[in-house]
């Protein structure tokens, strides 16, 4: 849904991005957004010289603040944006070029990157995953100065106690404004000196019985499962199919890649190409293929991606798929949709689609919809295991 987001006298236009998405009913800013863009601006915070740090913004809603006509437009080169994923990195852009802006000025950075020195202000959009949160607070802490003024922001619900726990623990003296339109701001001051190590990426071992072997597995903060298997990936990995020599796979979605790397510690002729729209999800694959699997590193192919959006139609042999039924904090079966469209455009012919559900998401009926087939490998009391072949 293309929503417009009136503030600050302006009247702007924001999509939630990929723009094509199916759910069209979810607006591309809340109230946390309007609120510590207003009380920016209430309280004179931004000038010329004032540089800026923006973390987490979805789609965009402060950062096109910052554009042009926004509330920064005499202040080039002084706005830093970042974020983990890639759609939101391109939903940002799209929404900047939606609305006419000019984004010369606005520098995205992925959650790897090193933070820029010397920041005046940092507006928080606090992260759903916990252990993002810290790994950010710690990047934080070591690139800010005791003058960073710093402001977080999200919906009142969502900031607990334990959440206020860790910007006291990681930041220093933390508090609260009064809820307005259901969302909170914190502000902390950054009054102590200790530099905290971060713990990510941290490293864990599995036992993968089928294959009777070990591997070590590394996890940054944003990644699924970041101390042992989790269980849908451990029940789709019982049941993925033989692949034999010279099979062109994707992981789609791969998160840490452990779906990929098993297809090639199971054949080591396989070729693999690993799909995440997450930073943190894609160099954890890369590493742990690297560790796991070193002689078969030129066989693999890692791509920062919407889905398989570009990837060359009827190319693929195999698309092995966990889906997301969620995005940020809306539930939503729309980059499933996607995932199962784009794998039918990109199978070869006879080519096939496997994936792992929970039982209640009826999958199913998508790929019948689809592939006009659809068979269920293995199921038990939580998740299934299904496949479709493209005819």
């Amino acid at each position: 849904m293309i929503s417009p987001f009136i503030i600050n006298d302006k009247n702007l236009f924001l999509t939630r991005f990929p723009a094509a998405q199916v759910n069209r009913s979810l607006q591309a800013w809340d109230a946390s957004d309007e609120y510590v863009i207003n009380y920016v601006n209430d309280n004179n915070l931004v000038t010329k010289e004032t540089k800026v740090l923006i973390f987490n913004d979805v789609f965009g809603a402060i950062t096109v603040n910052f554009c042009g006509n926004g509330i920064n437009q005499e202040n080039p080169d002084m706005v830093y944006c970042v974020n983990d994923s890639y759609i939101s990195a391109q939903g940002i852009q799209y929404n900047i070029e939606q609305n006419y802006l000019d984004n010369d000025h606005i520098t995205q950075l992925t959650s790897l990157d090193e933070l820029p020195n010397d920041i005046d202000l940092i507006l928080f959009k606090i992260p759903k995953s916990k252990s993002l949160l810290v790994e950010q607070l710690i990047q934080i802490k070591k690139s800010a100065s005791k003058d960073t003024i710093f402001i977080a922001t999200d919906r009142t619900k969502d900031i607990h106690s334990s959440t206020l726990k860790l910007f006291e623990k990681y930041l220093g003296t933390t508090t609260t404004s009064l809820a307005i339109k259901k969302a909170r701001l914190v502000f902390c001051q950054f009054d102590s000196n200790q530099k905290i190590k971060s713990p990510f990426p941290t490293v864990w071992s599995i036992n993968n019985t089928k294959l009777d072997r070990n591997f070590i597995i590394s996890n940054h903060a944003n990644v699924y499962a970041r101390e042992k298997l989790d269980i849908g990936a451990r029940y789709f990995i019982e049941n993925l199919p033989d692949v034999s020599e010279g099979t062109n796979v994707i992981d789609l979605g791969c998160g840490n890649g452990v779906i990929g790397l098993t297809i090639l510690a199971q054949q080591s002729k396989a070729y693999v190409q690993f799909f995440d729209e997450s930073v943190m999800a894609l160099a954890s694959a890369k590493i742990n293929i690297k560790k796991n699997c070193p002689d078969q590193i030129d066989q693999c192919q890692f791509h920062l991606n919407d889905c398989l959006t570009d990837v060359e139609s009827n190319s693929i042999d195999l698309i092995l798929c966990n889906p997301p039924f969620h995005q940020n904090s809306a539930t939503t079966d729309h980059i499933a949709w996607q995932m199962f469209k784009d794998s039918f455009r990109v199978l070869k012919k006879g080519g096939e689609l496997r994936i792992i559900g929970n039982r209640q998401l009826a999958y199913h009926i998508k790929l019948q919809r689809l592939f006009g087939n659809e068979k269920l490998i293995a199921s038990n009391d939580k998740f299934v295991t299904q496949s479709a072949i493209k005819r």
